[in-house]
């Protein structure tokens, strides 16, 4: 039985982590990567996975997601292949069914390392 899809994002490649997320941080949290979106980032910190979002024709207009660690039940990964060009990881959270697609600039091992150590280190 297939899970509903909650959210359906692309991460292009890997960033410098941008300077402006650090307003979003908690107290003792820190930035560890981050990936350049359609329009915007997605940031790794040590605590959650933050997704910004810019909307409408200028951009001004951001929604950001949080995804702590400790909600990611099971993930998957899977390498692009001859035919199929994308890589994509797939989180299955309390929240619900998350589809992340990889741009060929980004590596789907680091993403998985990224997350593996992200959710392992949180419990």
């Amino acid at each position: 039985m297939e899970a509903a899809l909650l959210m359906n994002w692309t991460l292009q490649q890997e960033i410098p982590i941008p300077a402006d997320v650090m307003p979003l941080l908690t107290e003792g949290e820190q930035p560890v990567a981050a990936f350049k979106t359609f329009r915007d980032a997605a940031i790794f910190t040590t605590k959650r996975l933050i997704v910004r979002d810019a909307q409408g024709m200028t951009g001004r207009k951001v929604e950001i997601y949080s995804l702590p660690y400790s909600t990611i039940n099971m993930w998957s990964s899977e390498n692009a292949g001859v035919l199929d060009w994308n890589s994509e990881i797939e989180l299955w959270t309390r929240a619900g069914h998350i589809k992340v697609k990889l741009g060929k600039g980004a590596d789907v091992r680091r993403l998985d390392s990224l997350i593996s150590w992200a959710v392992l280190q949180a419990h």
